[in-house]
């Protein structure tokens, strides 16, 4: 069949600066538009969804009978749902795939469309679930691909769209039902607010009020000489400086007192700023509750002189360990992205940044002495055999450029970050994933032996593979690799890990950070791996204690931790390192390893989704030896979408998560104040985890701290990636410092539950009035989420209320959507009609709209 050639437009962008100088041309093909929109879920009464691509051709291009590849990237298994479509979907790996023309297929005549129905595996419910990166390749020249514009997507709306199942309770977000969660919230005056946050031990507000100019100079003991520094350069932006001269009488005064490593001491008095600690941790911590007792329009613009209300406080942290774990294996966050992180963190009193560096989809810090691990690791693109980049993931499309899928830390970048860490208290844990999630590295590698090997030289092409090239096993993990686990019955994979931990330890050195552990992974290797592999078989045949691949697992967490404490170090990993697989009654069973406790490894927990079983492994782990780090999906993944409507980005396999998730996290008996299922069942916490384990004295003194999960996969952007933290991560600084609520060890169930509805008011209430308003600027300002607005019908008028008390609402009667020139709310709307209602911050960004008709 005879067909037009496509049009192409070519855009000249400029390469990544870490991989290439020069321009390169990426080109686009015009005249193919893409639809998508799901039919149904539940589809066939199975746990998988119904959906539909349509393919328009249009601006002379037509699509022929063959000869042609559409790639694209789905996080579930697709396959086409009816034969008479005439197209075929091929798995390429991972969540790459590709839809091309099956042999009775007839093309695509220009100006004419195809609708192909699609099957996928479990449900397709938001904006996330929808097949992304789209690009073309011709059969004729498959070195080249064609990026095509994103589809056009039509919004799921109905219940059959929305709903996983018919047993599925979790309602579709309206706002009639955001205002029925609102409306225990009180609007409390900000006078009245705590104006400290986290909240602190002890606060005590006084009738002092200290004026901060320029005048007033910041004087320390030595031992606080790096956090006075600090604080002196941040006043220097907050303070207009010209023509002013130091006052002697004002001072703001860092002093050396006998408390707890972490803790501090803050007086504001009319004359002075007294912040007493032990530790520079504490001073700076006191700094930190300094900065929140400030109004937040300090940081808009230089001011002549701020106001500080008078306080005494005492206060100290409820957890030693207080982390966010940040993905940019996946999706990968610029440098100065990462530092605004640890600028938020800080701030917040957060004391641990476990960086999760590597995984699948991406290897991201430099190593000198294997530069072939971001060479080819850190780059994504379109590739015919991965030997220059890995393949296209997560929607990142056919281009190297693309910013997302490509980056990497020099050397340099993590020297920097190591140091403005270091400087705010912040200890960096980083991540080397393996044995599983590691198919970045283990590409990495291959293309080193691919390369001395071409050049002859055996040895060296074998020093640090990390897969046996003869290994015919067959798995598939859970995002779908088949090629993604380290062999670790070669001893080059020891060679790899020991070369790795010495090239980071050495940056540390560098940087004068501390370096006290490095998480070596250890999740989500899948059945199977290993079987055929001739490195396990011989050792297998030399090592009595190998019976089988199961084996396999304490004998590399066995090296590692030795490995690990030969350079004085501990070691961090999730949960299943704890772990070893036995056979009892003929069924194989995940069982605690007693071998590796007691042994100072830390162990982040993630695993409590409801109605899987192990909702209760953190406290088992804790309870037989192992420091752990609760890690929970149910409270402290920030990429679990905030609530269920098509347009609101992230997953929900372990439920949804907005910033009430965080908050009411009850860290030694999460138990208590489950109440729902997974599907929004109710839940009566006493019957439902009778018999789940709680931790013991012994568990809870191993219990070391909390830890807010952010993983990447949905996060393209920097301002997504902060949309998904805010304020999600206010809610862990809360439960991380705070003391224990009053609301969470009271027994009386209603007595608990008024004792957290106020609580809550006053948490959201120092969010909108305090907190958000200050982070529009800190930083140069965050891209956190405006939640939209509740509303309902009562008495013929429309009745409005927020979430976070202090945003404006803002609405409109005639149709348009709410802007900062819209009128504001301040009483029921009687208009009839629709009316849109939005919230706004002081900058004038506003977040969703809610739609609701008046008639």
């Amino acid at each position: 069949m005879k067909y037009l050639l496509p049009v192409l437009l070519f855009i000249v962008l400029s390469a990544n600066s870490v991989f290439a100088q020069k321009k390169v041309t990426e080109p686009t093909l015009s005249g193919l538009y893409l639809k998508w929109e799901v039919i149904e879920n539940n589809y066939n009464n199975k746990a998988q969804a119904l959906a539909a691509l349509t393919l328009n051709t249009k601006q002379g291009l037509s699509l022929p009978a063959n000869g042609w590849k559409l790639y694209f990237n789905s996080d579930e298994p697709i396959v086409p749902a009816l034969p008479a479509d005439n197209v075929n979907i091929t798995h390429v790996n991972g969540d790459l795939y590709f839809l091309s023309p099956a042999p009775n297929f007839g093309g695509i005549k220009t100006n004419d469309s195809l609708r192909v129905t699609l099957v996928a595996e479990n449900w397709l419910i938001n904006i996330s679930d929808t097949p992304k990166g789209f690009f073309l390749v011709w059969d004729r020249s498959p070195a080249q691909a064609y990026a095509i514009n994103a589809p056009a997507l039509i919004p799921s709306t109905q219940p059959k769209q929305l709903m996983r199942t018919p047993a599925d309770q979790v309602a579709a977000s309206t706002p009639e039902l955001l205002y029925e969660q609102n409306k225990t919230i009180r609007n409390i005056p900000a006078d009245s607010l705590v104006k400290i946050f986290p909240t602190p031990d002890s606060y005590q507000a006084t009738a002092a009020n200290f004026k901060l100019d320029a005048s007033v100079g910041v004087v320390a003991d030595p031992l606080f000489r790096s956090e006075a520094a600090l604080l002196r350069s941040e006043l220097a932006k907050l303070l207009i400086q010209k023509g002013v001269v130091k006052n002697p009488a004002k001072q703001i005064k860092l002093i050396n007192k006998p408390m707890a490593p972490e803790a501090y001491e803050l007086q504001v008095a009319n004359d002075a700023i007294t912040i007493a600690a032990s530790s520079g941790s504490g001073a700076f911590y006191g700094i930190q509750s300094l900065k929140t007792l400030l109004p937040a329009q300090a940081w808009h613009r230089p001011q002549k002189n701020i106001v500080v209300s008078g306080v005494n406080v005492t206060d100290k942290p409820r957890f030693g360990y207080r982390a966010v774990m940040m993905d940019v294996a996946r999706n990968f966050q610029s440098k100065k992205e990462i530092l605004k992180l640890l600028d938020v963190m800080a701030l917040y009193k957060l004391n641990v940044l476990h960086f999760h560096l590597t995984d699948d989809e991406g290897w991201r810090l430099e190593i000198p002495a294997l530069p072939e691990l971001t060479a080819v690791g850190a780059k994504r693109g379109y590739a015919l055999d991965e030997s220059k980049n890995l393949q296209s993931a997560l929607g990142s499309g056919p281009f190297v450029s693309n910013t997302s899928g490509t980056g990497f830390y020099t050397k340099a970048d993590f020297i920097t970050i190591l140091r403005y860490a270091n400087q705010r208290h912040i200890t960096v844990i980083p991540e080397i994933e393996s044995p599983g999630h590691a198919r970045a590295a283990i590409k990495a590698m291959n293309a080193r032996y691919q390369f001395y090997i071409g050049q002859n030289k055996k040895a060296e092409a074998e020093e640090y593979l990390l897969h046996d090239l003869k290994d015919s096993s067959i798995y598939s993990s859970v995002q779908y690799y088949n090629d993604n686990v380290i062999d670790v019955a070669l001893p080059s994979t020891y060679k790899f890990m020991e070369t790795v931990t010495t090239e980071i330890e050495k940056m540390y050195t560098e940087a004068n950070a501390p370096l006290k552990s490095i998480h070596y992974g250890g999740d989500e290797v899948p059945a199977g791996v290993w079987e055929r592999s001739p490195a396990y078989l011989k050792l297998k045949s030399q090592d009595t204690t190998i019976k089988s691949t199961d084996n396999l697992w304490s004998y590399y967490y066995t090296k590692i931790n030795n490995m690990v404490q030969a350079h004085h170090l501990y070691l961090t990993a999730w949960e299943e390192v704890g772990s070893e697989k036995v056979v009892t009654n003929g069924i194989k069973l995940a069982v605690i390893n007693p071998a590796l406790a007691d042994k100072n490894i830390h162990l982040e927990v993630w695993n409590n989704v409801l109605g899987w079983g192990s909702e209760d492994l953190a406290y088992k782990l804790a309870n037989r030896g192992y420091k752990v780090i609760l890690s929970p999906v149910t409270n402290l993944y920030f990429d679990m979408a905030y609530n269920k409507t098509f347009d609101e980005a992230g997953y929900y396999w372990g439920g949804y998560a907005d910033v009430d998730r965080t908050f009411s996290f009850i860290p030694y008996d999460y138990f208590k104040n489950t109440v729902k299922g997974r599907q929004g069942e109710a839940l009566n916490p006493t019957i439902a985890f009778a018999m789940k384990e709680r931790p013991t004295p012994q568990g809870i003194s191993n219990i070391v701290g909390l830890q807010g999960a952010l993983w990447a996969e949905t996060l393209q952007s920097p301002q997504r990636m902060e949309y998904m933290l805010l304020p999600k991560l206010l809610g862990l600084a809360e439960r991380a410092w705070a003391k224990d609520p009053e609301w969470a060890t009271e027994t009386d169930t209603l007595k608990s539950k008024n004792l957290y509805n106020e609580a809550w008011s006053q948490f959201v209430n120092v969010l909108g009035k305090r907190e958000l308003p200050r982070l529009t600027y800190y930083a140069g300002g965050f891209n956190y989420r405006i939640p939209s607005p509740g509303a309902i019908v009562k008495d013929g008028q429309v009745v409005v209320n927020a979430q976070l008390p202090g945003l404006t609402i803002r609405y409109t009667t005639d149709g348009q959507i709410p802007t900062i020139n819209s009128t504001v709310y301040f009483k029921p709307i009687q208009t009839k009609g629709t009316v849109k209602i939005a919230l706004f911050d002081d900058s004038g960004r506003s977040g969703k709209v809610s739609s609701i008709a008046n008639n």
